[in-house]
């Protein structure tokens, strides 16, 4: 039975959404041919969530002596933006805003300066020696490498949380308690008041834990339930050495 708070919520998230672009395959065009058929196949194929990807992409990220590389730090960020967004708009506030933090990143890993950008602790040290990045106030390098990864730390923090919550989870646990609580913990002290409460509207309407298995594409619970215990470990490593290298160079805070 459909609540009147669940209305509510949809409408919420509906309103929060209007300027989002439509959906690549809501109207999908008439199908002619059997390449038609295969192109299409081949790249919703390519917007499908793998949990597998996300841990093989994770485990990249970390070099001999535990430097973090942009390059699969990023790829990993990609896999997560596609389980945000397997599971509709829910996650647009979100997912949209790294995408264009990926896109920032990317663009100093193919500039002139990309052997700074070749792994985080580089980037940090050459754009804190270059004085290229705003510390005290946003000034002359608003998208400093520094400060975009560290928007996108935040929010690893908060899927980290959310992931293994999902991973402890028993059938009948509330998939909207769960990410509003990891999300309470983590980035909602970093949104206004306005994101804070658009999020909870949104978490409200989150399918059932049945679903966000089923998106990870590993197989029946118990392999979901495995694969998270190897994924959620690594994405709280190559988290936890980020934030030790922001903490020690004084780049929490940056505005």
């Amino acid at each position: 039975m459909v609540t009147k708070q669940t209305r509510r919520c949809v409408r919420s998230v509906r309103t929060s959404n209007r300027d989002q672009t439509p959906e690549r395959f809501c109207h999908l065009p008439e199908i002619t041919s059997v390449k038609t058929i295969m192109a299409g196949s081949a790249v919703i194929e390519e917007q499908k969530f793998s949990l597998q990807e996300v841990l093989d992409t994770f485990k990249l990220c970390l070099s001999e002596n535990q430097d973090v590389y942009v390059e699969h730090y990023v790829a990993g960020w990609r896999g997560l933006v596609k389980f945000m967004n397997s599971l509709g708009n829910v996650f647009t506030f979100i997912s949209k805003d790294a995408v264009n933090k990926i896109q920032i990143l990317v663009n100093f890993l193919n500039g002139e300066n990309g052997s700074h950008y070749v792994t985080i602790q580089s980037m940090v040290k050459y754009e804190l020696d270059n004085q290229l990045v705003d510390l005290d106030k946003r000034g002359s390098h608003p998208e400093s490498g520094s400060r975009t990864l560290l928007r996108l730390h935040r929010a690893l923090r908060w899927l980290e949380l959310f992931l293994e919550r999902l991973r402890t989870s028993t059938e009948d646990s509330k998939t909207s308690v769960m990410c509003a609580d990891a999300y309470n913990e983590s980035l909602s002290q970093h949104h206004p008041w306005v994101i804070r409460k658009a999020a909870g509207m949104a978490f409200c309407v989150l399918p059932g834990r049945p679903t966000f298995f089923e998106v990870m594409n590993v197989g029946g619970a118990e392999k979901v339930v495995d694969m998270l215990g190897d994924a959620v470990p690594m994405i709280s490593k190559v988290y936890q050495i980020t934030e030790d290298l922001y903490s020690q160079n004084n780049l929490l805070e940056l505005p």
